[in-house]
């Protein structure tokens, strides 16, 4: 099923001034595999926990309770979507005591390798429902999915403001009713916008997201120095150098980068060109020194230094242990 992950779907840059949208823009979501559903009371599927990868869940028509362990059990109703952004292990049923079957050991229709339809249950009512997995694969992306809470749930039909989640889900629904040529596509394009504007909604409602890493990217002046970091890693920035980009001196930019982000600027940069170091050294075959260049080390020796001390492991050994 995971293997199956395969469209990169990858967005132009935000504007300077925009941080936090900018995180938004690279989350660089990699390929989604769907099922459409049709199940009919009694029904339970249990999903399996899946790493480093985030699930969703749209009902269609009819109802749903999904139940995870920790959280109270959430009725999820005609035109409901839910997001699993850390892919815990979950329960979809047809009512709370439901008994429930492994996904795969539930025969499914494959039409390719990211689209299949299930049929499951004892021919009650029917709840129909589109599924899917995305994956990401930006060290931004990796630090905002963490800060999500374990389900976001949106309920498009009973807010008046969110007539761009209906309009989605109407066309998702569409989409999933017939097979029309076309169709895998349009369904991958609209399930991306729909992790995002689910991530959006929860960033500007929650409290929490005002907190942090987040409300730093919220700050015109920090989050401006940490797009500045973001996208030009290489630079040999200086604390009065990104203080001056944003505007402050050097002590105040100090402060108040330390207090919201929770760590001092050149420790943050440091241990940011070494997570970027590490992904391109899983996702690419490029030489040792070259990633170490663009991470903003000179010299590749005291970039293995470096990472070996921050990760416990040398550049060489990560990539011999992630083959193996």
């Amino acid at each position: 099923m995971v293997e199956a992950l395969m469209t990169n779907v990858h967005f132009q840059p935000a504007p300077l001034s925009d941080p936090l949208g900018e995180v938004l823009h690279i989350l660089h979501l990699t390929g989604t595999l769907y099922c459409r559903a049709e199940m009919t009371a009694p029904w339970g599927i249990v999903m399996p926990q899946l790493v480093d990868s985030m699930m969703f869940v749209i009902v269609t028509s009819g109802h749903g309770w999904l139940v995870m362990d920790g959280q109270e059990p959430l009725l999820v109703g005609q035109g409901s979507m839910v997001l699993l952004p850390h892919g815990q292990s979950y329960r979809l049923l047809s009512a709370p005591d439901a008994d429930a079957l492994p996904l795969f050991d539930i025969p499914v229709e494959k039409i390719s390798e990211r689209y299949e339809i299930m049929r499951h249950g004892g021919g009650g009512e029917v709840t129909r429902a589109t599924s899917g997995v995305v994956q990401f694969d930006s060290v931004a992306a990796r630090r905002l999915v963490s800060l999500l809470p374990p389900v976001l749930h949106v309920d498009a039909w009973g807010d008046d403001a969110a007539n761009w989640l209906q309009s989605t889900l109407g066309l998702v629904a569409r989409e999933a009713s017939t097979l029309r040529p076309g169709g895998e596509t349009v369904m991958t394009r609209l399930a991306d916008i729909l992790v995002i504007q689910a991530i959006r909604a929860w960033l500007d409602t929650a409290p929490e997201a005002n907190l942090g890493w987040l409300a730093a990217l919220r700050d015109p002046q920090l989050g401006h120095a940490l797009a500045l970091m973001h996208r030009r890693p290489e630079r040999s920035w200086s604390v009065a150098e990104l203080a001056g980009e944003a505007g402050m001196s050097r002590s105040a930019f100090s402060a108040r980068f330390t207090d919201l982000v929770g760590q001092p600027v050149m420790q943050y940069l440091a241990q940011w060109r070494l997570h970027l170091a590490r992904a391109q050294l899983l996702e690419s075959r490029d030489p040792v020194g070259a990633v170490a260049r663009r991470a903003g080390y000179e010299s590749e020796a005291a970039f293995g230094r470096a990472f070996k001390q921050f990760f416990g492991v040398p550049p060489g050994g990560l990539r011999r242990s992630a083959v193996a």
